[in-house]
């Protein structure tokens, strides 16, 4: 049987059509319909941090002499699949196009409402 190559991912990472600040609802998972803005984006896993969603619980063991342990909930990533830009004017979630301004920079826009998002 001939060997596979592995498919590693760019080392600059996916082209994402989600940044950092944008409002998105998830379209997918546990948190199926919650809207929260992207905290942070990890395009080599293409993947998103939002607020308040994919909330994990954390048990941290003490690390000095005396301190006691603690529980943290934090956010874990999700696939960029699973979200969706989120207009807050509509209150509706949309697919996202590319397009030019008339001073010729691209765009995203909201391809439901016609919004321009940057």
């Amino acid at each position: 049987m001939p060997k596979r190559k592995r498919i590693a991912a760019p080392p600059q990472g996916f082209k994402m059509h989600v940044k950092k600040g944008d409002t998105v609802q998830v379209i997918a998972g546990r948190d199926k319909g919650k809207v929260g803005e992207v905290i942070r984006a990890i395009p080599k896993l293409s993947k998103v941090v939002v607020k308040d969603v994919n909330v994990r619980t954390k048990h941290v063991k003490p690390q000095q002499e005396g301190e006691s342990g603690q529980i943290v909930n934090f956010e874990a990533p999700i696939h960029s699949s699973n979200v969706m830009l989120y207009s807050t004017k509509e209150k509706v979630a949309s697919r996202v196009s590319y397009t030019f301004t008339d001073e010729g920079r691209k765009v995203r826009m909201l391809k439901k409402t016609g919004e321009i998002i940057d």
